[in-house]
């Protein structure tokens, strides 16, 4: 799977989630940068530091996935980026939808590989949209 061109922003306060995913991208090469929290996305992102793929988990401290989300599109930080939210609480999923999420994640039942394999489909949909 070459997807050298698609550049993933993971936001999780769980370390070894981001580590895990951080390896399993990368054995795809796939570019992935890692952040523990939304204010540190934040920060990144406005920097002008380009994503195709967003990826939000829900429940973190200070500010969760849902606001960040909120504040990215306010300042339209990475308007063609595509956005996967990560729970493990069926109830989110209705917010996320709310907010046009293009894909959502239960992290308690999806493996890494499978992760990988949707981002990439969501990347792939999202670039048919665009063209």
């Amino acid at each position: 799977m070459e997807n050298t061109q698609l550049k993933i922003l993971l936001v999780d306060d769980d370390r070894f989630l981001l580590d895990m995913y951080s390896l399993k991208f990368k054995k795809f090469g796939i570019e992935i940068d890692t952040v523990a929290t939304s204010l540190m996305a934040l920060e990144k992102l406005k920097t002008g530091t380009s994503y195709d793929i967003l990826i939000l988990d829900i429940i973190m401290p200070s500010m969760d996935g849902l606001e960040l989300l909120k504040k990215i599109r306010e300042e339209k930080l990475v308007p063609n980026a595509a956005v996967i939210m990560l729970t493990n609480q069926a109830d989110d999923l209705d917010k996320a939808k709310a907010l046009g999420v293009d894909d959502y994640i239960i992290k308690a039942t999806t493996i890494p590989s499978e992760v990988v394999e949707r981002v990439v489909t969501v990347y792939k949909n999202k670039q048919a949209k665009i063209s």
